[in-house]
C-alpha cells in the first residue's frame, strides 16, 4: 500500500511537469530519475519484463491498443510488474545455450542509404570461427512499415541463411499496439515535434530490444544499424572484461559515437528497459544512458581505446539529413589490445590527487599514474592474483603535453616466489629484464627468456630525478594456450 501510494504521488509529479516551463524542468526530471531508480535497487529481481515469444503469423488478439497500453505503462512505475510484448519472429529463433555476447541493433526505414546488411555482415567477417560460437546477433526491425520489415527479412535470409541457421543470428519486430503514445509529446530542448517523436520511439525500441535479450547471453553489446567493426572485437571485449575482474562497472564504451559500442551485464538489461520506457518523452537515449549509468553509481566514463566500432553511414535515420561523424580512435585491427591479467598494484611513489597507480594498468582513455618526482630505490609493482605466463610487456612514460614527466632512469624486473608479509603479498625473487630508454621500454619474447611463470611486474627507480614522473599504459600480453585457434 505505501509503495502505490509513493508511486500515484510520482506520477502525479510526472503529469505535473507537462505544464512546467524548460527551465523548471530538468531539476524535476532529476529527482523524479534518482528517486524512482533507488526505488527499484530495493526490489527484488522478480521485476524482470517478460515478454511473450511467438513465432511470426501467430493471430495477435488484444483490446484496443491505446487503453491496453495506458493500463501496462502505468503498472512498469512499480517496477513489479511486467508488459506482455508480444515479440514477432522474423528469423531464427533463440538456442537453449546462453552465449558470452549479444550484439542488438534496432533499424528502421531510412529516407536516403541502408547500411544494416553491411553492419550484419562486418560483424560476422570480422568474427574468427571460435570467437563466432559466442555470440548471438538480435535485429529488432523497429519501423511500422510491414511491407518494408518483409522485404529487408527476405534479403537477410538470403544473405545470412547459414547463420540462421546455427542460431548466431535473430531478426525480430515488437508490434505498434505494444508502444506508448507517440503524440502529444513533450517538447523538451525546444526540438521541433517530428524530432521529439523520432527520438521518444528510439527509446522505446531500444527498450523492447533490451528486454528481449536479457536472457540470452552474459553481456549485451549496443550497436546501431550502420557500423563497422574492427577484426576480432570479441577477443578485444573479452580482454578488456577479464582484466577488470572484481572492479564495479555498469557501462563500458568501446567507441566514443552515440549509442555504438557500449557494454553491459545481461543482468541489467531489464532494468535498463524499464528505465528507458519510463522516460522515453524526456531526451535522447545517449543522455538518459548516463543518468542511468550515474544512479547506478558509476560516476565516471569507462572508455577504451582503441575504439573497436566505426560510424560508416552517410546519412542518418532522422530525415536523412547528412551524418558523417567519424571515431578517430578506431583500429581496423584491435588484436594488438593487451591482456593485463587481474592483479594488485602498488607504489611508493607520492600520488598526485587521483592520479592512483591502477590507472597505469587501465585502457580506459586518459587515465595514467602521475606522481611526484621518485628517488632511488622507489617502486611501482604489479603484482597477479595468480601467476601468469607472459609474451610481451611495454611501458610508456610522459604524455605529450608533459614529454618530460618520463622515467629518465629506471629497470623493468620481473619477480616470483611471493609470500604474504605485512604489507602485503611480495615477491622474494627478481630478475631485471631490461632499462628504461627515453622513458619507455618494450620487450618481447618475455616467455622465451626467463623459465617461470610470473607472479610480479616491478618498475625500479635507478636514480632520482626533479622531474614528476607519469606512467602513461602498463601493456601485458600472456602466453596464449598451446592450440588456442583465433
Amino acid at each position: 500500500a505505501v509503495t502505490a501510494v509513493v508511486m500515484r504521488l510520482l506520477w502525479k509529479s510526472v503529469d505535473k511537469m507537462r505544464c512546467l516551463r524548460k527551465r523548471s524542468t530538468l531539476p524535476v526530471l532529476t529527482f523524479l530519475l534518482t528517486a524512482l531508480l533507488f526505488f527499484n535497487l530495493y526490489m527484488n529481481d522478480g521485476y524482470v519484463l517478460e515478454g511473450e515469444k511467438r513465432q511470426l503469423g501467430e493471430t495477435l488478439i488484444h483490446p484496443s491498443s491505446s487503453d491496453r497500453y495506458v493500463h501496462t505503462f502505468k503498472d512498469l512505475s512499480n517496477f513489479s510488474g511486467s508488459i506482455n510484448v508480444t515479440y514477432r519472429y522474423l528469423a531464427g529463433i533463440p538456442l537453449s545455450r546462453k552465449k558470452y555476447l549479444t550484439i542488438g541493433l534496432a533499424s528502421v526505414k531510412r529516407k536516403k542509404g541502408s547500411y544494416l546488411l553491411e553492419t550484419i555482415k562486418s560483424i560476422f567477417d570480422q568474427s574468427s570461427y571460435e570467437e563466432l560460437k559466442e555470440i548471438v546477433v538480435v535485429v529488432h526491425l523497429a519501423d511500422f512499415d510491414l511491407v518494408w520489415c518483409e522485404n529487408v527479412v527476405q534479403e537477410i535470409t538470403r544473405k545470412f541463411a547459414h547463420h540462421i541457421i546455427a542460431g548466431r543470428l535473430l531478426v525480430i519486430q515488437a508490434p505498434e499496439e505494444f508502444y506508448p503514445s507517440l503524440d502529444g509529446l513533450k517538447r523538451n530542448y525546444n526540438d521541433p515535434e517530428d524530432r521529439v517523436r523520432f527520438r521518444s520511439k528510439q527509446n522505446v525500441d531500444y527498450a523492447f530490444l533490451l528486454n528481449f535479450c536479457t536472457n540470452l547471453s552474459h553481456f549485451y553489446m549496443m550497436l546501431e544499424d550502420d557500423v563497422r567493426c574492427s577484426r576480432n572485437f570479441l577477443t578485444a571485449l573479452k580482454k578488456v572484461i577479464t582484466s577488470r575482474e572484481g572492479s564495479y562497472w555498469v557501462m563500458m564504451e568501446f567507441s566514443k559515437l552515440g549509442y555504438i559500442g557500449k557494454l553491459y551485464h545481461s543482468r541489467d538489461l531489464p532494468r535498463l528497459a524499464h528505465f528507458l520506457l519510463m522516460f522515453y518523452q524526456e531526451m535522447p537515449c545517449d543522455w538518459l544512458l548516463i543518468h542511468f549509468r550515474g544512479l547506478l553509481a558509476q560516476k565516471d566514463v569507462i572508455r577504451f581505446k582503441p575504439s573497436l566500432f566505426q560510424h560508416m553511414g552517410y546519412y542518418s535515420s532522422y530525415k536523412g539529413v547528412e551524418n558523417k561523424l567519424k571515431d578517430d580512435d578506431f583500429e581496423e585491427d584491435s588484436i594488438d589490445i593487451p591482456d593485463n591479467p587481474p592483479a594488485g598494484i602498488y607504489t611508493n611513489i607520492n600520488v598526485f590527487e587521483n592520479y592512483d597507480a591502477t590507472k597505469a594498468y587501465s585502457s580506459i582513455v586518459d587515465e595514467y599514474f602521475w606522481g611526484k618526482p621518485p628517488c632511488t630505490g622507489d617502486f611501482f609493482i604489479i603484482i597477479f592474483n595468480k601467476s601468469t605466463k607472459i609474451s610481451r610487456i611495454k611501458i610508456v612514460t610522459g604524455t605529450e603535453d608533459r614529454q618530460n614527466d618520463i622515467l629518465h632512469h629506471g629497470a623493468l624486473e620481473v619477480g616470483q616466489k611471493s609470500v604474504e608479509t605485512k604489507q602485503g603479498r611480495q615477491c622474494t625473487s627478481y630478475i631485471t629484464l631490461g632499462e628504461f630508454k627515453v622513458g619507455n621500454i618494450e620487450i618481447n619474447d618475455v616467455d622465451h627468456k626467463i623459465g617461470f611463470d610470473i607472479e610480479c611486474v616491478r618498475i625500479v627507480v635507478t636514480a632520482s630525478q626533479k622531474e614528476w614522473l607519469i606512467i602513461r599504459t602498463i601493456s601485458l600480453w600472456t602466453t596464449p594456450p598451446v592450440g588456442q585457434l583465433m
